[in-house]
């Protein structure tokens, strides 16, 4: 690794699930969102992955709440690669290609296979929330081709190895191309264990391996998040962190917002010889050159 091998470092800026009772350092406003941007960018960050919510943090799949906080965040920072989520649980496949078409974002989450999804607590010995997320390969396919017809590139969502596996069907029917985005996504209930072993494990199963064409990197939740980067950007993937992931430092501390957890993310990247990656230089990597986002602003 060196400097001259960049990080993409990519930022959850809000999330669902959480809200300010746990981490007072989330956004709800798309003032908030754009405040938040602007300190993660300044850290390092040249990705954002938005989640919709209303102004009162409730969470949201409105066009219009997507357009109001992706307006706010450009108008903020001039270029960012603009992520948006296509994961949920009981909203129609209908509603989040609606955004996508309105919009039309650089990239966007595509989770690559079903399974069971779930928060469990040592403490009270029983499970916060346990649910099912259907990522059926009819409902990848119907998002994959909205994704194509519309000009954005998918980011692979991977919560477990066999769905690194799922994206080969994929890449043989030719509805996907190098070079891939691909996410190992560790340290959810129902999917891998979040251990370094298994993230290189991951990394190696990667179509093309981890030296390939592909670009690869690491979603760590909780507080196994700072392990799983470490490991990430010593054999050379790219890395995310914010509030949507997990609200602690490295030191255990609770970080104020995701300026934090960025910075602290670009330290370690540091420390092990890398740098992060340009707006620009993500761009080139990722295959996705600055456009307009449809329907925000001039």
């Amino acid at each position: 690794m060196s400097l001259e091998d960049p990080v993409i470092i990519t930022n959850s800026i809000s999330g669902v699930v959480a809200n300010r009772d746990q981490c007072p350092g989330i956004p709800y406003t798309p003032e908030e969102y754009a405040a938040e941007a602007r300190r993660a960018v300044d850290e390092g960050a040249s990705m954002i992955h938005i989640h919709a919510r209303r102004s009162d943090g409730t969470p949201s799949y409105e066009v219009e709440d997507f357009r109001a906080i992706t307006q706010a965040i450009l108008a903020e920072v001039d270029d960012v690669i603009v992520n948006f989520s296509t994961g949920a649980i009981g909203i129609s496949l209908e509603k989040r290609i609606e955004y996508l078409r309105e919009l039309r974002p650089d990239i966007a989450a595509l989770n690559m296979g079903s399974m069971n999804y779930a928060k469990y607590s040592a403490r009270r010995r029983g499970f916060v929330f346990a649910t099912v997320f259907e990522n059926s390969f009819e409902t990848i396919d119907t998002l994959l081709r909205a994704m194509n017809e519309l000009g954005i590139k998918p980011e692979h969502e991977c919560f477990d190895l066999g769905h690194l596996g799922n994206l080969d069907p994929f890449i043989d029917m030719g509805l996907l191309s190098e070079p891939l985005q691909i996410s190992c996504v560790m340290g959810v209930n129902g999917g891998i264990r979040p251990t370094s072993r298994n993230l290189a494990h991951m990394a190696e199963n990667v179509p093309g391996g981890p030296d390939g064409p592909n670009n690869w990197g690491v979603i760590g939740i909780s507080r196994d998040q700072w392990r799983l980067i470490a490991t990430a950007l010593t054999l050379g993937g790219n890395v995310r962190a914010g509030v949507e992931d997990n609200f602690y430092l490295p030191d255990g501390s609770m970080a104020r917002g995701n300026g934090d957890l960025i910075a602290a993310a670009r330290k370690l990247a540091e420390e092990i010889g890398r740098r992060p990656a340009t707006v620009a230089e993500a761009r080139a990597m990722l295959g996705t050159p600055k456009r307009a986002v449809a329907g925000v602003g001039a």
